[in-house]
């Protein structure tokens, strides 16, 4: 770590702290995280979901893992840095982003997920602390829980801050997947249109009642496997209407309206991929996807013992000092370290779209432009462009890498569009009875996890 000058903190969590640094070899600015656990043998580093998930990805839209540094056993992390988080930017806009700011946001998370989707991980954390931001791009932080597509159920029930949990998660399922990412997705992208969160829950029960007051009561026909979780837990869901989105989320258009209603669908199954969100007629102004980012079938699952071998093996792969630095994979502008003060000034004042002339110099490079297909309405049938009809809480961790302080605000609860943005305080409630059970009339202060 003698290369790197400790500038200030930046973050501080229950794993560990993160600090802003120079490397003096080099005179750029990263990210340092400093694990809190010891770390006695490489391997047990190198074993770490983080470290294995990032070492296999090289993609514009997800955080760079510089190098992995153990020293005195003590193990330290260097990311690109990356001026603020998006709630950060959230958090003090007195004024809605733009349509075409929400989209090229959103726009740059989906290219991240199908990359990383195809590259055999889904996230299982997403939220607006994860998404950080420059000025000319957004990038997907914090694979402390991301999981490999291909790893044997079950999983763990306890991942993911609770307003943006997919409700099978909520529900013990074993075997969910990528979709968990999708469902996150699209309640993100309707608090980027409102900055208020779409499904505000105090609690995992309450957070159920609440998807249901949105998106109407799950049916057998609509999700028989969350009726048939939920009669496991010995849970009935409220019965509940729909509303239509349009009057939550009002400065949305119809193309919004109807990505987000696909994103939020109770059955995971019939939620769009990373790769078919892309082909959505809400990005059709963004360049088309290249074939090579499409969906492709589940890698296959490989050994641990054939990619490494034995033990001495393994220390010659993995020394003790580790840096990574390919190539980029494709013609995207160099991101330059800004000050996040400027950058959340710039957003305050002007009606700055962020990523338009990221966008459009990326497509002139790539010398294609959108196929995407835009249907008139009403859809075709059987298209996933067609509107569909239809307590344990997560331990804050400091890997989300949020460079922000947590979100306090007080508010008694109703329907959207009323609330600010954030996660609460106090005890998530097991899904052990019915939602009478639940006061969300009450007042809650507010955490970024939970």
């Amino acid at each position: 770590m003698e290369r790197y000058k400790m500038i200030k903190g930046v973050g501080e969590g229950t794993f560990g702290s993160v600090w802003q640094a120079l490397n003096e070899e080099t005179g750029e600015i990263v990210a340092i995280k400093k694990m809190k656990k010891k770390y006695y043998t490489w391997e047990e580093c190198m074993d770490l979901r983080e470290v294995k998930s990032l070492r296999k990805m090289n993609h514009p839209n997800i955080m760079k893992l510089k190098e992995v540094v153990r020293e005195n056993d003590m193990l330290y992390f260097a990311f690109e840095y990356m001026d603020c988080n998006l709630y950060e930017i959230m958090k003090d806009r007195r004024t809605l982003f733009s349509e075409s700011e929400v989209r090229n946001w959103c726009y740059q998370v989906f290219q991240g997920l199908a990359y990383m989707h195809q590259r055999g991980y889904f996230h299982r954390d997403l939220k607006p602390e994860n998404l950080l931001i420059s000025k000319d791009a957004l990038k997907i932080a914090d694979f402390g829980l991301a999981r490999e597509i291909a790893s044997e159920p079950p999983y763990t029930d306890y991942v993911s801050t609770r307003w943006y949990r997919a409700p099978e998660v909520m529900l013990q399922s074993f075997t969910y997947g990528p979709a968990v990412d999708m469902w996150a997705m699209g309640a993100i992208m309707a608090e980027l249109f409102t900055l208020r969160p779409l499904f505000p829950g105090s609690c995992e029960a309450d957070e159920i009642h609440k998807i249901c007051s949105v998106i109407g009561s799950p049916t057998l026909e609509s999700w028989p496997e969350g009726i048939t979780l939920a009669r496991k837990l010995n849970y009935q869901f409220p019965q509940c209407a729909s509303v239509h989105l349009s009057t939550l989320i009002p400065s949305a258009s119809r193309e919004a309206i109807d990505l987000i209603k696909l994103l939020c669908t109770w059955d995971p199954s019939k939620r769009p991929t990373a790769s078919e969100a892309l082909q959505h007629p809400f990005f059709q102004s963004c360049y088309y996807v290249p074939p090579s980012m499409r969906s492709r079938a589940p890698l296959t699952r490989t050994p641990p013992s054939a990619l490494f071998g034995n033990k001495g093996d393994m220390e010659q792969k993995y020394p003790r000092r580790q840096v990574w630095d390919p190539k980029p994979i494709s013609n995207f502008p160099s991101v330059k370290p800004q000050a996040a003060v400027l950058l959340k000034q710039d957003l305050k004042t002007q009606d700055v779209n962020i990523n338009d002339k990221f966008f459009k110099g990326s497509a002139e490079q790539l010398k294609y432009h959108p196929q995407v297909k835009v249907y008139a309405s009403p859809a075709p049938p059987n298209s996933w462009y067609a509107s569909s009809q239809m307590d344990s809480d997560t331990v804050e961790k400091l890997a989300n890498m949020n460079l922000g302080r947590g979100r306090q605000y007080n508010k008694t609860y109703r329907p959207p569009p009323l609330m600010k943005a954030g996660g609460w305080h106090g005890q998530s409630d097991p899904i052990h009875g019915h939602y009478q059970n639940v006061h969300p009339g009450r007042s809650y202060a507010r955490k970024a996890a939970g």
